[in-house]
Parts: structure tokens; sequence; C-alpha cells
């Protein structure tokens, strides 16, 4: 490998990690100094320290061993929570995360915007959940509201390949990327996969496995590949009259 291809190759990977080699160097070793101390010594030392990479709105809880990149473009609220393994890249467009809202072990939130889309960035309300391993790519744009919850394992793609020419591979075929937007009180089931360009509507349920590739309407359930209505919010259901609820 030649030396201009070592030194183009270094130059990309510095590109999508931080906004400038100075910021570059000022994460990893905020990151470094305090990013591994576990227990609630370290939740209480990255509350502090990490003002000077990320903007808080208040005091947010940030577990060990969490990955940021591009941490200048992160937005925590106040009482937002971030688990032990979770991934940020906030490459430009960011990522905001509201209060009280907790995003659990193993998520992946990442912008993956490096082709100056307009609409791209992840922004969630509060007193939401984004469960443990979901992935939620926000090239086009993802907009979730208040007190959603999704399960775990679900994913959020906004963007798709064009592959419209078979005599050219997808790779030189462009992206599309709309946006997906889910309207506040939300429950999306483990496993389910929300495509680019859909809406969710408020107080809406997605079942468990769902593909999602089509605007849902408020208050309905939805279920399948890819996903159809079942039956509205408020309809009869079949529950043991010895059935527990718990609240």
């Amino acid at each position: 490998m030649q030396s201009g291809e070592v030194s183009a190759g270094l130059g990309l990977y510095m590109r999508r990690q931080a906004g400038s080699i100075p910021r570059y160097i000022l994460e990893q070793a905020v990151t470094g100094l305090v990013g591994w101390v576990p227990t609630v010594v370290g939740i209480a030392l990255r509350a502090i320290v990490y003002r000077l990479i990320l903007r808080a709105n208040g005091w947010a809880a940030i577990e060990n061993g969490v990955r940021l990149r591009f941490a200048s473009n992160i937005k925590l609220g106040h009482g937002a929570y971030l688990d032990a393994r979770t991934y940020l890249h906030a490459c430009p467009g960011g990522i905001e995360i509201g209060s009280g809202t907790l995003v659990m072990h193993g998520a992946i939130l990442h912008v993956y915007n490096f082709r100056n889309l307009p609409g791209s960035g992840i922004c969630i309300g509060r007193d939401s959940l984004i469960g443990e391993y979901n992935v939620l790519r926000g090239q086009g744009g993802i907009w979730i509201g208040n007190r959603v919850y999704t399960s775990p394992m679900v994913q959020m793609l906004a963007v798709d390949h064009v592959f419209d020419d078979p005599e050219a591979s997808f790779v030189e075929q462009g992206i599309t990327a709309k946006g997906i937007w889910i309207e506040d009180d939300v429950w999306i089931g483990a496993g389910a996969i929300v495509t680019d360009g859909v809406r969710i509507g408020r107080g809406s349920v997605i079942a468990a496995g769902a593909v999602v590739n089509q605007d849902v309407p408020a208050h309905t359930v939805v279920a399948g590949v890819p996903a159809r209505i079942v039956r509205a919010v408020g309809d009869p259901r079949s529950i043991k009259p010895t059935e527990q609820i718990y609240y």
C-alpha cells in the first residue's frame, strides 16, 4: 500500500469520526479518560465531563462503554439514559434524545449521512424507550414522538437502495431517503422493521416481527409481512376475567 493511500484512508476515517481533527482528539480524550469507569461513580463523572463534548439540557445518565461519534451533534434532555454498549453516530444532522428517554443496551443510532442528505438526523421525544439492540438508521431522518416504546431488535431504516438497472450494481445506482415518523404513544413489538417513507399514527401498536412498509393510521394494530391492519385499538379483546393487569 502506497503512503498516499494510507493518508487518504486515514483522512476518510477521521472525517467519519468527528467534525475536525481537534474535535476528534478532544472527544477521544474525554471518552478515554472517563468512558470506562463503572458504577454510579462513572455515571456521575460522565454527567459532568461529557458536557465538554456533547450538549446536555440538564443531567443525563451515561453508562460505561457507550460509544459516541460526532458527539458535538448529540443533544440529551434532562434524565435521558444511555445504557451500556449503545452506539450513537451523529454525523451532520445530529441526534436529539428527549427528557426521560431511555436507550437500552446495544442499541445503535446512526445518522450515517456522508452524502449531504438534507433531512438526515434522529430526534426522539420525551419519556420514550428504545429497546435492546434496536437499529435506527437516520439518513432520511427519523422523528419519534413522546412515550414511544420499542421492544428488542426493532429496526427503523430511513434509507433505501435503488436497484432498477439490471446491468449495474445497486452500489452504483444511488439511494433514496424519505424519512420515518413515529407519532406519540406508539408501541412497536420485538423484531419489527419500519422501512423508509413510513408514518405510524398516534397510539398505534405494531406486532412483533411485522414489516411496516406503508403508513399506519392512528389507533390501529398492524401485524404481518407486509404489515396489515388487524383491528383498531379499543376493539373488544379476549382478556380472561381473571387476567391480572399491572400499572
